[in-house]
Formats: structure tokens, C-alpha cells, sequence
């Protein structure tokens, strides 16, 4: 009898250990989820007419295709784990789901990619190329076979195994049911859309999805005109491949422009070609042959899909990422701006008044914040692209390999300080908007290092930071444990650094570029000092869009 109640008592004590450990487990999955705020992005579907209206439910229909696509790319047992987690009724599987979803695959992109559901790590060219393959083994079947370095480089292509070799894939073959199904709904949306620019640019990525050619439809973007549904659709940025920055990942930005707000920063695009000739480097590597157009939009996020609702949400972005575009008719920017209006209020204001020295908290505006972004993306078309290294005609990613993402997003942010500054030269700003501008980009450079010192735009927030305060332009108070701008210095020393980043985009420097991020790209004392305060607030939101509501 005694023996039989030992039996029951430990039984008991072991369900009960078993409990707390899952109780815990869910506790820290709900604590990883309360790092993304729920925050409805919401749209005045008053600008739209009825016909505009079945255009945007076509177009939301293929974002949804474009999720699952992404999903694939990102890893390659994304849709195993998905279908083990959603037939589960246990909550710890629901929540692990709902984490999952957020950052589309078991790996938090928080947290430098730690795997939160299995024990696998990320593979670090996702599911871009063969897992067990090393970039050494990449590099020489290059180096062996130069006749197949474009197909094996570009953005379009998956790498395999075949009979033991390397083989590239075209997306168009690779996800060729999925492609198929978004040319048929944005063919349909083309028949309902009344504004011509747009009807061609939706027949025309309709095409380019079968033949993995994009150049034509991203000229067509290029060349919208006068419409309200501003949407670009397909494989564009490369941060997901962790090896190369070779391959694209799909995403979708479904928007309707605001016409207030658009008119109102037009005068932009005016200044590019001064903004080109004012840049800190010698007139051989700055890139006049950049097309002079550049539209800039103001839109309201209505769906987006892929590469850009994972982990952390897009302010606004610049595309198209193709050279030759770009050449020809420049890049276009697109703000977001319910996605500011949220991230301003509900992340950038709180962590400024825990961040910043209190004096300086005056000067945190939701202007300087959106200005910021418009001039970071304007940015991305300014510097070199097209490059000569040892004689060969290349471009700044290829030579910069996986660095380029970090070098290219600190790069932008370095000239949205450098050119807004240049806008107040030319009174397009106000005096008084300077410091503003200064100090509402040093509260953002925790909201961005929030996401991850290994992500690009956390990264590349990294290097500004440390080097400004090496130069003495920021200034830590280990006391009162506040960090606010040195005014006097801070226009100098981002000169200096604007210099030094350009230069290795000029000159195709890989190894200064990688020496950089290993030096500055750091997590410094101050700065896990004032992150460490920051763990009461949410990292960054998780949208409901209201499209799905």
C-alpha cells in the first residue's frame, strides 16, 4: 500500500512539473507574440470606385498566394511544420502557430533567427539553395563554370541538386502553379481596371510571372500615372538569402495613394541631381546616369504579402531594385502612411521619452520621422550602382555579396540625415526643422536596432550609432542612463561616415565593407544598456488589415 502511494505522489509530482513546464513554455511564447503590438491598418475605401474595388479584391486574392510562396522560400519545412501545428488543439501549439505566422517559419526574427519551435537551425541561404551547401562550393562551381554565373547569380533562380550538381531553377518553372494562379487574378483585375497605366502594368507582371523577366512590367510601374491603386507585386529584396543577398523573395504592397499628402512632396523629385552632385565623394563615382525621374507617393497600406509582412513592418519602400530601371527612369517611393502614424505613436514616442535625455524629448516630431523615411528611400537611388572593379563592369550587391544589404540600408539612412539637411540649404525646410531631424532619428535608431543587429536596417542603424558617438556627435550619460545629440558635431562626423560608405559602394570593397560591420554593426555597451529599458514596449506592430476583417 505505502509502495502504491509512493507510485500516485511522484506520478502527481511529475504531472504537476510537466504543467509548470508548459505553463511556462506559454507564458514565454506570449511574451515573444506581445513584442508585436496588434494595431488595425485601415484604408478610406471611400477613394475608390466599385470597379476599383473588385481590382482590389483580385490583387488581394494573389497577395494571399504570394504569403504562401515566401513561405516556401524561407524554409523548406515551412509547410510540414504549419499543417503539424494547425491540427493541434493543444494552446501551446496554437500559440507557437500564431508566432510562426508572424514571422513566417520557426525561426524568431528577433532574436538572430533562434529556432523557437524544433531544434533545426536556419539554414543561412534559406531555401534559396541546397541546405548543406557552403558558399565555397558555390563560388567554385562559379569560378569552373562562368558560362552559368548569371543564371547561378540572379535574383529569379533556384539552386539544386541534380545527379549531384549544382542547377538553377527559374522561379517561373520552380513556382509555376502558384505564378499561374496570380497571372490569372491580376489578368482578371486588369479587365476592371479603368486607368490605362495600371491595366498595362497588371498585364504586364502577369506575363512576367510566366517568364521570369521583369524588366518590362517594372517599367510599367514606372510609368503609372494618375491612378489611385498604387500595387507592385513579385520577387524584389534579397535579405532573406543570408549567403549572397543574391536571390529575391516575393512580397506584395497593395495600397491606394492619398492625393493630399502626395502633392505635398513632389517638390522632392525636383532635387535629386543636387542632392547627386552634393554627395561627399569624388565626381567620378557619382551616378548622374540614374534616371531623373522619381516619383513619390503617399499611400495607404491596404494588404501586404510575403517578404514585407514578415517580422517587422515596412515604413515605405523604393523600388525597382533592377539597375537598368533605375537607369532609365530612376526609382519610385512610396510611403506608408498609416503604417507611420502607428509606428510614431504607439513605438518611436514612448522609446524617445526612456532613450533620450529629457531636454532634447521637444524635438521628437512625427514630421522629422516621416521625413526621415521619404528621404531614406529617396536615398537608395542615390550613389554608385553600376561599377567597374579591375576592369569589369559589375554592380555594388554583386561585388558586396551578403554584406549589401547592411552597407545599403546605413547607407540610406546616413544621406536621409545628410540630404534632409541639404533641404533645409535650400529652405525647403525650415531652420528649426534641423534639430528635429536630428533627434527624432536618434530615438528611431533604437526602434530599429530593436529588430536585430543582424538584420540589415537594425544593423546598419548600429553603425551610425556607434560611429557618431566615437566621434563625439551622440553623447551617453552613464548616470542618468539618457543619451542625447551633440549638435555641433553630429553633421561632421555623418559627412566623415558618409564618405566612408559611399566609397566602399564605389569601390566594390568587400573586404572594407565586412571590416565596417565587424568594427561598428555591434551591440555596444550603451546601446544594450538603453534596449534593456526598452523591454516594457512592444518591438514593432503586427497588422490586421482590414481588408480581412
Amino acid at each position: 500500500m505505502q509502495k502504491l502511494l509512493m507510485i500516485i505522489l511522484i506520478t502527481f509530482i511529475f504531472i504537476g512539473c510537466s504543467e509548470n513546464k508548459r505553463n511556462k513554455e506559454i507564458s514565454d511564447l506570449n511574451t515573444k507574440i506581445e513584442q508585436y503590438s496588434k494595431t488595425e491598418l485601415s484604408y478610406d475605401e471611400t477613394l475608390l470606385d466599385e470597379n476599383q474595388k473588385i481590382v482590389i479584391e483580385k490583387l488581394y486574392e494573389a497577395g494571399k498566394i504570394i504569403d504562401r510562396i515566401f513561405l516556401d522560400q524561407v524554409y523548406s519545412r515551412n509547410a510540414e511544420i504549419e499543417n503539424e501545428l494547425s491540427k493541434s488543439d493543444n494552446l501551446y501549439d496554437k500559440k507557437t502557430l500564431e508566432y510562426f505566422n508572424i514571422n513566417f517559419g520557426p525561426f524568431d526574427r528577433l532574436d538572430h533567427d533562434k529556432p523557437f519551435y524544433g531544434n533545426e537551425e536556419k539554414p543561412v541561404g534559406a531555401n534559396f539553395y541546397p541546405e548543406d551547401m557552403k558558399k565555397k562550393e558555390f563560388e567554385s562551381f562559379i569560378k569552373e563554370n562562368p558560362e552559368k554565373e548569371a543564371e547561378f547569380t540572379s535574383e529569379f533562380t533556384m539552386i539544386r541538386r541534380e545527379n549531384g550538381k549544382l542547377i538553377a531553377i527559374p522561379y517561373s518553372e520552380y513556382y509555376k502553379p502558384q505564378l499561374s494562379e496570380i497571372s490569372k487574378l491580376m489578368t482578371e483585375a486588369a479587365e476592371f481596371a479603368d486607368n490605362k497605366s495600371l491595366k498595362n502594368y497588371l498585364l504586364t507582371r502577369a506575363k512576367s510571372f510566366q517568364t521570369n523577366d521583369y524588366y518590362e512590367s517594372d517599367m510599367a510601374w514606372m510609368d503609372l500615372k494618375d491612378h489611385t491603386i498604387e500595387v507592385i507585386i513579385g520577387p524584389y529584396e534579397v535579405y532573406e538569402d543570408g549567403l549572397f543577398n543574391y536571390k529575391a523573395s516575393y512580397e506584395m504592397f497593395l495600397t491606394i495613394v492619398d492625393p493630399t499628402s502626395t502633392k505635398k512632396l513632389e517638390t522632392f523629385a525636383n532635387y535629386l541631381s543636387e542632392m547627386e552632385e552634393n554627395l561627399p565623394i569624388p565626381q567620378k563615382h557619382k551616378n548622374f546616369e540614374r534616371g531623373s525621374d522619381s516619383p513619390i507617393v503617399v499611400a495607404q497600406e491596404v494588404f501586404g504579402a510575403g517578404d514585407t509582412k514578415a517580422g517587422v513592418q515596412t515604413l515605405a519602400f523604393n523600388l525597382p531594385n533592377d539597375e537598368r530601371v533605375r537607369k532609365a527612369k530612376g526609382s519610385k517611393k512610396v510611403m506608408l502612411i498609416n503604417v507611420h502614424e502607428a509606428k510614431f505613436a504607439q513605438l518611436l514616442k514612448p522609446i524617445s521619452e526612456i532613450v533620450l535625455d529629457e531636454e532634447q524629448l521637444k524635438y521628437v516630431t512625427f514630421d522629422a520621422f516621416f521625413n526621415h523615411t521619404l528621404m531614406h528611400e529617396m536615398s537608395h537611388g542615390l550613389g554608385p550602382g553600376f561599377i567597374k572593379v579591375n576592369g569589369k563592369e559589375t554592380e555594388v550587391k554583386k561585388e558586396l555579396k551578403e554584406t549589401y544589404s547592411t552597407i545599403e540600408e546605413c547607407k540610406a539612412d546616413i544621406l536621409g540625415l545628410y540630404n534632409n539637411s541639404f533641404m533645409i540649404s535650400k529652405k525647403v525646410y525650415p531652420k528649426e526643422f534641423e534639430n528635429e531631424m536630428w533627434v527624432t532619428f536618434l530615438g528611431g535608431i533604437f526602434r530599429s536596432i530593436r529588430f536585430g543587429i543582424n538584420e540589415a536596417h537594425g544593423g546598419g542603424n548600429a553603425i551610425i550609432y556607434n560611429y557618431l558617438l566615437e566621434k563625439g556627435a551622440y553623447e551617453f550619460n552613464a548616470e542618468t542612463e539618457k543619451v542625447k545629440v551633440n549638435f555641433d558635431k553630429a553633421y561632421p562626423a555623418l559627412k566623415e561616415l558618409a564618405n566612408k560608405v559611399l566609397m566602399i559602394q564605389a569601390n566594390g570593397d568587400y573586404e572594407g565593407a565586412k571590416s565596417l560591420i565587424e568594427k561598428y554593426a555591434v551591440s555596444s555597451e550603451s546601446i544594450k544598456i538603453l534596449v534593456d529599458k526598452l523591454n516594457v514596449l512592444p518591438v514593432d506592430i503586427t497588422p490586421v488589415f482590414q481588408i480581412e476583417k
